[in-house]
């Protein structure tokens, strides 16, 4: 079986039904966006949460999102955890639906702050990130939709690079990156020389976004929502060679549709004691501040990613 899999014409077969499989499921989801976008934001992104609530049952992710969440609650019935399930797809549902309406989304008006959908509170820090002259490290997380802190940050003219990882399916991606765009900030693919490309950004003391919460097989081990995981330390080693501060920030969605963003005050970093950055210690505090936020908001987190790498039961081999 295993000289059949390396098989260059088996190979290539197999990838040319991927891409065609790829293609055909990003054009289904470039049509539905097409067709959200011609409703008004509200009614298409409530029509999004339903259709991801009643799916989630059959979701082929679901599984594994029952599964860490029942690892993370152990105190909650089945049946708390099944409606979590449920709102966890609710809340990626319509993140997706809001790609098209990004730029329409934040309607903050400092002059009259309750009267779009947008909460923000650290408008201070904003300004003050805005108005400085140091290179700052702004961390999140998956939370609520949290594509929208790039354009929150670009109302306030504060340019942010952001660090992010392409979906697998190269046509989606290329969608994504495309909504995601800008006119106040730029991404950064997660790729090889990735890190480099940030640490340049700071060293013109500009402002780097990064989304703290992914796995990294190589990163430190912490213990996160109860169990062992693998934290990317980058946010901490940037504050290290940089002496930059870390800014905590997030999205929390709130009901009829509204949001809050919250830009924190700079994070009390640990430090060695020769002055130096702590970065194991950071990596650590990074994460327990993520992890508050899960928990208070738990259906609003991405658990659709094996965060853990949980070890599934050995499958049996290819029997001759």
């Amino acid at each position: 079986m295993a000289r059949l899999i390396r098989n260059p014409l088996v190979e290539r077969a197999f990838l040319n039904v991927k891409t065609a499989k790829d293609w055909l499921v990003a054009k289904l989801l470039g049509l539905i966006l097409h067709y959200a976008k011609k409703l008004p934001p509200e009614n298409s992104t409530n029509f999004a949460e339903r259709i991801g609530r009643k799916l989630a049952p059959v979701l082929p992710r679901s599984k594994l999102a029952r599964k860490n969440l029942t690892h993370a609650f152990p105190e909650k019935s089945e049946s708390e955890i099944d409606e979590l399930v449920r709102g966890v797809w609710g809340n990626v549902a319509r993140t997706m639906a809001e790609y098209v309406f990004l730029d329409q989304l934040f309607d903050f008006d400092i002059e009259n702050p309750d009267a779009g959908r947008i909460e923000v509170r650290g408008v201070d820090n904003f300004i003050k990130l805005h108005e400085s002259d140091k290179p700052v490290v702004v961390f999140t997380a998956h939370t609520g939709n949290w594509e929208i802190l790039p354009v929150a940050a670009a109302s306030y003219n504060l340019e942010v690079t952001a660090l992010f990882r392409p979906p697998n399916n190269q046509f989606i991606a290329k969608r994504v990156l495309k909504a995601r765009h800008t006119e106040g900030g730029h991404l950064v693919p997660s790729r090889a020389g990735a890190a480099w490309a940030l640490a340049g950004i700071l060293e013109n003391n500009g402002a780097v976004g990064l989304l703290a919460d992914q796995a990294f097989n190589r990163g430190q081990e912490i213990t996160f929502l109860g169990r062992p995981a693998r934290a990317n330390p980058l946010a901490a080693k940037l504050a290290r060679q940089f002496e930059c501060d870390i800014h905590p920030a997030r999205c929390i969605r709130l009901p009829g549709g509204k949001f809050r963003l919250e830009l924190l005050d700079r994070l009390d970093i640990p430090r060695k004691p020769n002055g130096k950055v702590d970065v194991e210690e950071t990596t650590v505090a990074i994460n327990e501040i993520m992890e508050g936020w899960v928990r208070e908001y738990p259906e609003q987190w991405l658990w659709l990613h094996d965060r853990w790498k949980l070890k599934e039961l050995p499958k049996k081999k290819w029997q001759k």
